[in-house]
């Protein structure tokens, strides 16, 4: 798309989104991909739609409140760039241009509060799970309906603190030595996932290294435009984790697409350099694991399961076949696939707060197709995606659990 972008006005990241927006050709493919083109049928609520708005206000042309409606309402999934066959690379545009936005967006004083609000909670475990215990008292008071999203979104219990130590020895032959990003709110919301992925890994001869000054990924703020708390969390994390590992793994698909794009949140700083290195060293655990292969036997199961494709795993990562030949692995299990798989769960960070009509009417599709299938348990790689599943299954009613597949994976390993 030709466009008449001054990137020399725009500092560092100006030159990544000129490059994505001459990359689209306008051609239409990413419509049947977008979630939000389903749900709202508008050529703005598009891939394509958002680009030109982007393009006009980054040439001067338009206004940043003009596009704001349109490009607030992006999930952000990037569902559009495995569908676009000229390559255009949505991500390199649409956080940054989130952030070079963000001062000049026009919000009310609510919806300033309640972003300030999950910014100053979310990425902080301890006060997270204050936040959340306060939460479930909130909810039986009188709340403004720009808070009752959030609040909706807090499960009934919240499970007990979990600690783990500095350093886990592997069992066995030692095949192996990673660093494990222990998340934010999944410390809070679901702490099993970090326990049961250091399990499976010590069991299968890896050992696990925690860095305790380690940090939020930052993908929140990033992913909200919030350039400068971003960039404070990716620095964190490169001071915090070690060099002398095989990989810097994650467990929770969100932060492994924020840890991968640290080199477009550093761009232009002095710390580059050490971003795009530090980038490349990330890994999911599913893709760990599949490529050194599970060691310990696993118990046969009669488990009837869904396998749900978090958009920051198998989009921004391109991880899709190791998380389902981990469950193949597991003898008699019955993997199951999800209709419209390649939609968005309504999820995306803080999405479901900031969008929660579009994000329910998400949520809800996605359950109705999980539930459709039959399966006893939906499985998938991500924190976020898991809350908002639990959710909306709940509210149909349905029994099916939801776990992670490291979860799965632990459960289906016989006793040492």
């Amino acid at each position: 798309m030709l466009h008449e972008i001054d990137t020399t006005k725009l500092g560092p990241l100006g030159e990544p989104m000129a490059k994505a927006v001459s990359a689209c050709v306008h051609c239409g493919f990413c419509l049947a991909a977008c979630p939000t083109y389903r749900e709202l049928g508008q050529e703005m609520d598009t891939p394509r739609g958002r680009i030109v708005l982007m393009k006009e206000v980054l040439e001067g042309k338009m206004s940043f409140e003009a596009a704001q409606p349109h490009v607030d309402r992006c999930l952000g999934c990037l569902a559009c760039e495995p569908a676009c066959p000229s390559g255009v690379p949505y991500r390199d545009l649409i956080s940054p241009f989130r952030a070079l936005a963000a001062p000049k967006m026009n919000r009310s004083p609510l919806e300033r509060l309640r972003r300030f609000f999950a910014a100053q909670t979310v990425p902080f475990p301890n006060r997270f799970r204050l936040a959340a215990w306060l939460g479930q008292m909130g909810r039986r008071l009188p709340m403004p309906k720009a808070m009752r999203p959030m609040l909706d979104l807090i499960p009934d219990e919240i499970p007990p603190a979990q600690t783990w130590e500095t350093q886990y020895a592997a069992q066995g032959e030692k095949r192996a030595r990673v660093a494990l990003l222990l998340g934010c709110a999944q410390q809070v919301l679901d702490p099993d996932i970090n326990t049961a992925t250091i399990e499976v890994l010590t069991r299968n001869g890896v050992e696990v290294v925690i860095p305790r000054s380690q940090g939020c990924c930052g993908g929140l703020a990033w992913h909200t435009g919030d350039l400068e708390a971003a960039r404070s969390f990716a620095r964190q994390n490169i001071d915090a984790f070690p060099d002398d590992v095989d990989a810097i793994l994650t467990n929770a698909a969100g932060c492994g697409s924020a840890m991968h794009e640290y080199h477009l949140v550093l761009r232009g700083t002095p710390d580059e350099a050490r971003a795009e290195a530090f980038r490349h060293r990330v890994m999911d655990v599913s893709v760990f694991l599949a490529k050194l292969g599970l060691r310990e036997p696993l118990r046969e199961t009669k488990l009837k399961a869904a396998y749900h494709d978090a958009c920051h795993l198998s989009n921004a990562q391109n991880v899709r076949k190791q998380p389902r030949d981990l469950l193949k692995a597991i003898p008699g299990l019955q993997l199951l696939e999800i209709g419209d798989a390649h939609l968005c769960c309504g999820s995306a960070g803080s999405y479901n707060m900031d969008q929660p009509e579009i994000a329910a009417s998400l949520g809800e599709q996605k359950a109705k197709n999980i539930i459709a299938t039959g399966a006893e348990v939906v499985v998938t790689g991500n924190i976020g995606c898991m809350t908002q599943v639990k959710l909306h299954l709940k509210k149909l009613g349905s029994p099916t659990q939801v776990k992670h597949t490291l979860q799965v994976i632990r459960d289906a390993m016989l006793p040492s």
